[in-house]
This record gives C-alpha cells, sequence and structure tokens, in this order.
C-alpha cells in the first residue's frame, strides 16, 4: 500500500545555489515549505529581488521496510525551472512553475541510509520558456511555494485515474428558476467511466467504490485491471453552482485477493456546455458572472499554504457572489480548485503565458504545458473550459492546432478556449473567449459578439473587461471609485442584454503587484475590486448585489459635499440586492427607491441610483403635488450633474417654473440651502434601509465622523495546521461610529500576538484607504492566541483564535 510523508520542514535554503551548496559544503537558512525565495515589499520594489538561482536542500531518511518499493517526491510547483538532485547526482530537470511533476528517487536512495534532495530553482526571467520572453504583466515570483510530499508505492501501482462522470441526456435536467432544494430533488443513474493508468500483471483485480462526501458507500464493483472500467452510481445528484454534490472514487488494485495499491479522487456529475446562444451547465442556461485571480499576495508572493487559497475561492463566491474565476495566466493551487469543487464556483483555467509566443522549444514547452495541466486538473468538476492559446498572444494555427488536439486527446469531456484580444482571429477552439476594453465609462459596455468572433456557430465568452482602462485604488477619490463599480455594472448590463454571450470575467478580483511597464509605477496593479488583502471597493458590492446570499447594501459615498467638485455631490449610487431602499434624512422619510431608478436595466439587482434627496420633505412649502415634484426634479437635477452640463430638462422645467409660479434663482438658492445644503448648519443624517419582503435587512447611516474605529476580521477563528504551517489573514478597516469606511485614512497598526501565532512578515500590518491587514502564521503548537492591533487615534481591536494541530 502506498503511503504519503509530508516533506516541507526541515529544509534548508540559499539564495545562491552552487557547487558548495549542492555538496552540503555551504550553510543555508532552515525554512518551511511553502516558501518564497525572495520576501518583498508591499510595493516600490524591483522584479529582480525574486530572480536568482535558489537552491533548497533536505535530507531523507530511508527506512529499512521501504526496501523493495519505489519512491517518489512530488513538488507542488516550482518557479520557474527545477533541477532536482539526490546525493549530488542530476536526476531531471522541470521547466514550468506552475505544474506538479514527481521525480522517482527509487534508483538513488538504498533502504537503511538517509540521502539528500536538493532543488535549484531558477526564477530568472530570461529563461526560454513560458510565460517568458517579453514583458509580463504579473510578477512571477520564485521558490518551493507550494507543498511537497514523498509517496512509497508498491513496484505495481496506480499512476493515474480520470473520472469520467456520465449524465442521461433528460434525466436529471434543470430549469431556469430551479433553486437547490429542486436541484437536489432530482436523482439519476450516474455511471463513472474510469480512464486508469497502472502497472500490473494481467491477472490482476481492479475494486472501484464509489462513496458520498461523508464517506458512506453507494456502489463497489470489480473488474480485470485490462477490461474497459466503469461503475454505476444509483440515485447520483447533480453537482452544481447552486448545489455542489462531491462524490469520492475509490481505486483498489488487488492481487491474489491483497490489496496493492490504492488511489482515490474527487468528482461530480455535471454537464457544462458552451453553444452558440450562450452557456449551459446541467442543461439550463446560464450566465457566467466571473472575475479573473492572480495567485499572488503581499510580501510572499505565491507562497501561501492552503487555507488562504480555500479562502479566495471563499471571498469569490460568498463575499463577492460570483459564480466563476478564471486562473489567470497560468494554473492554480490543487487547494483552490478543490475549494472551488466544494462550493460550486466554475473555473477556467489556461496555460502559462502573457502575449509573447517564442520559439520551437518554447512552443515544444507549451505544449507540454497543456498535456500537465489537463491531466492534474481533469477530474474537478469545477473546471468548466481549457484555455490552450499563449493569453492574448497573436494567431499561430500550427503552434495552437497542437496545443487544441492535445487538450482534447486527454479529455473529451470539456472544450477548449483561448483569451485573445483579437477580432476575428483564427478560431481552432470551442469557445471564442475574447478581452474586451471597449467600455470607456460613456460609452457602451461591450462589444456586439457578431462583430468580433469569426464563426457564430460557436460559443462566446468575454474574458476580461475593466482593469487597466480604469486603474482604482482605495484611497482614490469618492467620484473615482463610483465610477469604477459603475464601469463593471455597465459591462454587466450590456452582457446580460446579449444573450448569446455566455458570460464575462471582470478584471479582476483582487489588486496585485506587476512589472515596471504596467500598474501605477509602484509596481502594483490597482485593477480589482478587492485591494492586496482581499478587502472589498465599492465595484466588489456591484458583483455582491447580483450573487451574494448575505443581505448587501453599500452606499459608496459621505454625503460630504467638500468631497467633491464646487461642494455638489453628484449622482448617488446603492448596491443592493434588496428589494428596495428607504431613504431619510434626520428621521423623516424621503423615498422608496427601487431598481425602476437604476439606468441598468438588464440586471437582476442593479445598481440603485438614489436621485431624490428632498421627496416628501418638500411637502412643508404646503405646495400642491405638481409644484412640489417639479422644484424637486429641478433641484434633483443640478444636484445630479454637479452643477455643469446641466442636461436640457433642466432648463425646460426651470423655463416652466418661471412662468407658471413665478419662481426666481434666488428662491431656488433657498430651496437649495434648505433641503440640500449643509454649510454652517447641524449635519444632516442620512439613513438607507434596504427592505426585503417588506422587512428591513440592513441599514447604512451616513453623517460626518466623531470617532475613529478599527475593525479586525480574521478569515477564521480556528487556524489548523497539519502538513505544513498555516497562515491565517486578518482585514483591517478603519470605521466612523456608524460602521462607514474613512477612504482616506493611512498609516499601520501594531501588532501584538499571544499565543503560538507569530507575523508572517516582521512589522505592523498597513493600513492605506481606510482598509489594510496582515498574515499570522503558525509556529507548530497548539493553544489559544490573542492579537491586538493598535493604532494612535483609535480603541485597539483584539481578535482571540484557536490554534490546533490536525
Amino acid at each position: 500500500m502506498r503511503k504519503r510523508i509530508p516533506l516541507n520542514d526541515r529544509w534548508i535554503f540559499t539564495k545562491q545555489f552552487d557547487e558548495a551548496f549542492l555538496s552540503g559544503n555551504k550553510e543555508g537558512e532552515p525554512v518551511e515549505l511553502p516558501h518564497t525565495c525572495a520576501v518583498t515589499p508591499f510595493h516600490y520594489f524591483d522584479e529582480s529581488v525574486y530572480q536568482m538561482l535558489s537552491g533548497y536542500r533536505r535530507t531523507v531518511a530511508v527506512p529499512e521496510d521501504w526496501a523493495g518499493k519505489r519512491v517518489f517526491v512530488i513538488f507542488g510547483a516550482a518557479a520557474h525551472r527545477a533541477t532536482v538532485y539526490v546525493n549530488g547526482e542530476e536526476v531531471c530537470t522541470h521547466a514550468c512553475g506552475y505544474t506538479a511533476f514527481e521525480v522517482e528517487l527509487t534508483p538513488y536512495i538504498e533502504p537503511g541510509k538517509e540521502r539528500t534532495v536538493c532543488v535549484a530553482c531558477d526564477s530568472r526571467e530570461s529563461l526560454d520558456q513560458p510565460p517568458f520572453g517579453y514583458v509580463i504583466d504579473y510578477m512571477t515570483y520564485g521558490g518551493l511555494y507550494r507543498e511537497v510530499c514523498l509517496e512509497v508505492r508498491d513496484a505495481d501501482h496506480i499512476s493515474d485515474i480520470f473520472a469520467i462522470p456520465q449524465i442521461p441526456y433528460g434525466k436529471a435536467k434543470t430549469k431556469k428558476g430551479d433553486d437547490a432544494e429542486k436541484i437536489a430533488g432530482r436523482t439519476f443513474r450516474g455511471v463513472v467511466s474510469v480512464q486508469l493508468s497502472c502497472t500490473g500483471a494481467d491477472h490482476d483485480r481492479v475494486v472501484l467504490r464509489v462513496k458520498d462526501e461523508n464517506g458512506s458507500l453507494l456502489s463497489e464493483k470489480t473488474c480485470g485491471a485490462k477490461d474497459e472500467l466503469s461503475v454505476e452510481v444509483p440515485d447520483a445528484k447533480l453537482w452544481d453552482v447552486l448545489l455542489p454534490t462531491l462524490y469520492t472514487l475509490e481505486v483498489s488494485l488487488e492481487r491474489a485477493g491483497e490489496t496493492i495499491d490504492e488511489k482515490a479522487v474527487r468528482f461530480g456529475f455535471r454537464r457544462a456546455e458552451f453553444r452558440q446562444n450562450g452557456f449551459y451547465l446541467n442543461e439550463r442556461k446560464v450566465k457566467i458572472v466571473g472575475l479573473n485571480r492572480h495567485q499572488s499576495y503581499p510580501y510572499v508572493g505565491y507562497a501561501m499554504p492552503a487555507s488562504q487559497q480555500r479562502f479566495d475561492a471563499d471571498v469569490l463566491k460568498n463575499e463577492l457572489g460570483v459564480n466563476a474565476v478564471r486562473t489567470s495566466h497560468y494554473p492554480q493551487s490543487q487547494h483552490f480548485i478543490d475549494r472551488c469543487d466544494e462550493i460550486g464556483l466554475m473555473v477556467f483555467t489556461e496555460i502559462p503565458g502573457w502575449q509573447h509566443i517564442g520559439g520551437e522549444a518554447w512552443k515544444a514547452q507549451a505544449v507540454e504545458n497543456v498535456g500537465e495541466m489537463v491531466t492534474q486538473y481533469r477530474s474537478h468538476p469545477s473546471v468548466i473550459l481549457w484555455g490552450v492559446r499563449i493569453n492574448e498572444s497573436q494567431d499561430d494555427d500550427r503552434f495552437y492546432t497542437k496545443t487544441n488536439a492535445l487538450a482534447h486527446a486527454l479529455d473529451p469531456t470539456r472544450q477548449t478556449g483561448g483569451v485573445r484580444y483579437l477580432r476575428k482571429s483564427s478560431l481552432l477552439e470551442d469557445v471564442y473567449t475574447f478581452n474586451d476594453f471597449t467600455h470607456n465609462g460613456s460609452n457602451k459596455g461591450c462589444e456586439k459578439r457578431k462583430k468580433v468572433t469569426p464563426d457564430p456557430k460557436k460559443g462566446y465568452l468575454i474574458t476580461e473587461y475593466g482593469g487597466h482602462m480604469f486603474p482604482t485604488k482605495t484611497f482614490d477619490d469618492e467620484e473615482h471609485r463610483l465610477s469604477h463599480a459603475l464601469r463593471h455594472a455597465a459591462v454587466l448590463d450590456a452582457v446580460a442584454a446579449q444573450s448569446d454571450i455566455a458570460g464575462s470575467f471582470g478584471w479582476c478580483a483582487f489588486d496585485y503587484n506587476t512589472h515596471r511597464d504596467f500598474g501605477s509605477g509602484d509596481r502594483v496593479c490597482y485593477h480589482g475590486v478587492c485591494d492586496m488583502f482581499r478587502n472589498p471597493k465599492p465595484a466588489a458590492a456591484v458583483y455582491a448585489a447580483l450573487g451574494a446570499a448575505q443581505p448587501v447594501l453599500e452606499v459608496p459615498t459621505t454625503m460630504d459635499p467638500g468631497d467633491h467638485p464646487a461642494a455638489m455631490r453628484g449622482r448617488i449610487f446603492a448596491f443592493t440586492n434588496a428589494d428596495s431602499i428607504r431613504v431619510y434624512k434626520n428621521g423623516e422619510f424621503i423615498r422608496e427607491f427601487t431598481r425602476r431608478d437604476s439606468p441598468y436595466r438588464r440586471l437582476s439587482r442593479p445598481p440603485i441610483e438614489i436621485c431624490d434627496l428632498i421627496g416628501d420633505l418638500i411637502k412643508k412649502e404646503g405646495w400642491k403635488n405638481a409644484k412640489g415634484k417639479l422644484v424637486c426634479d429641478i433641484l434633483n437635477l443640478y444636484v445630479r450633474a454637479g452643477g455643469k452640463r446641466l442636461p436640457p430638462a433642466f432648463y425646460v422645467k426651470a423655463l416652466w417654473a418661471k412662468l407658471r409660479w413665478r419662481m426666481k434663482i434666488s428662491d431656488a438658492f433657498a430651496l437649495y440651502d434648505k433641503y440640500l445644503g449643509s454649510w454652517g448648519t447641524a449635519a444632516p443624517v442620512y439613513r438607507f434601509d434596504a427592505v426585503k419582503d417588506g422587512k428591513v435587512v440592513k441599514t447604512v447611516e451616513k453623517t460626518p465622523m466623531t470617532k475613529v474605529c478599527l475593525k479586525a476580521v480574521p478569515d477564521r477563528a480556528t487556524v489548523a495546521f497539519g502538513d505544513s504551517y498555516e497562515v491565517v489573514n486578518i482585514r483591517l478597516r478603519v470605521c466612523d461610529e456608524r460602521g462607514n469606511l474613512l477612504p482616506y485614512y493611512s498609516g499601520e497598526a501594531r501588532v501584538i500576538v499571544d499565543g503560538p501565532l507569530t507575523t508572517l512578515v516582521p512589522g505592523s500590518f498597513r493600513i492605506s484607504g481606510g482598509t489594510g491587514g496582515g498574515y499570522l502564521r503558525t509556529l507548530g503548537q497548539e493553544g489559544k492566541a490573542r492579537v491586538t492591533l493598535l493604532l494612535p487615534d483609535a480603541e485597539e481591536a483584539a481578535v482571540d483564535l484557536e490554534v490546533v494541530k490536525i
């Protein structure tokens, strides 16, 4: 039977790999995996800091009972060209920094003796392999940044399993309007075909077992090792974004009644298909609403353990409310994809690369990357599409014929796409995946499909929008942050209006570090709807309103006139998944707003414009309804336009007021000061109530702050470590006493840790634009921990955590 042994501790690291380090004559730094070859500043650093030929070395004890076994070391990823040595002898080289690989140690070890495994990691961007060769819009950090383990297997063993679930057509069809309960009520007789790679004799037997998420056995079948393998699953349920039911396939290799090897893989029953008129999941048309994700984090680049990979999936699904993610521009952590499987988040994953296509050796490596990507991720039900082109590259039919054919050969169950910015480019794949940056804030949200794709019979998917068209920082002014959010809404609305577009992925989920050619000069791309610590910007609420389950109400304004040119507030929007918003001033009702007050007509839960801040208050004047409504319209039109570029309706209404009721400009100014101005008077309190099914589900109050408050939110209360150290993310938010973000607050929070945790990177937790955060890591001990965060002008915030070993 196979034995799996974590190999994440007791590594020795050097930033300068050489013969002395390889031979053990040069000391290094003890490290644990995942590890980055260079800790970086938050911003303002040069990418050369992580470009090096670094080295990792570890001694492995080989027990006597491994005699006759085969021993492998499995690397989750090594960035970017890894050469592996055993006792100084070169064993192999792997030339992709984003896929896993295994190295057989058997010929190089001897039971009862120790052996030294050494890895030279080349993270220099001069490498002749994807994604290198020209500029790249993301940092390509180095090191052994994913976990490593040993596997001890029998001489004959299972090397790979591909579970291929089959659903009878029409038997498990879902419909528009179905919820999780309805999908759970549909069962069918499913079949799992199994492609098995293994060594063994013709008379060996294979036992297939299918278990549910609780580990209960659902079905079992014994076959010959050389037979066509399949097993039925009675009363199977679908994997769906609304109900992600998962199963485990366990495969045992047996000889003479004894199990000599066993391997398991998770899978789900689902049918995903891009058609000419949209995307279908389990025969139900679903509009993809997604975001792009880079796998990088502040300070440590790619080197984050399982919990933070899984947390990103939770943020995307549960906080941002999207139903899909694109792993731009490379395969990402299995922990992240596992979590996508568990929570029903669809995944479009693609091979490494960014615009550049290299020579023949470079292309051959890209083809190899396709093979590794598909074989390593094909049993994940969340993966719905393979990306087999280099992101935004030019056409190369000979090259892309190979990548497309290989993906189909290794996985005939999924379609292929290839992300481009080109219109009418050569389409060898099944889906035209297009980066549409048409929208500039005032024009159409996206291109018409027919103007872009050369084949209207194939699927069509927008894979990027937004991003560099309007970078937005958490500390940008209010109008900029609102415009950023509305740009996302405009594209989503335009995509929703075209029923034959499968959906779209916004650029992007989280801010990230980048090269000097991109970003804002400080090596940060502020393209995310969240900052690098995963704190939301206002644009995040546009997505949350569409898909999050919890009540959403975001009013991205302080209501402070002085934050706007000429002290004119301009347009005010609220983002909510409630039915309506009731607005009050100093406790007096103004008006109730619904989706009818939104300019975005196609979205189910669009941004709602709070286009009237007078409403019922005008009744105090004792006028008839017609006059009161007209005055409200005039004043609100003036404020919404910011006092400039007034619409024609303003002049028409103002003229009518002058002719019908002999109103003067001085009257208008007096009414403006009374109902909308606040200079020299007590500051008003505006209250926004989100109402769903007649009940208030969330309330936001806006008035000038009098107190600074610090809020600290950990991603979880229990920090469990096991095969490697673990990390907890603590997000910081500086607010007023009513919980409203203070968007211009910048500083650092001092961190005091009492218990078995330490800061991942020494120093305080940074705050910029009212948000920030930092990371704590385990130390290998269990116990309770209290984390205290201090700002000079706010009460301390404390977080209590439980650290446990699993």
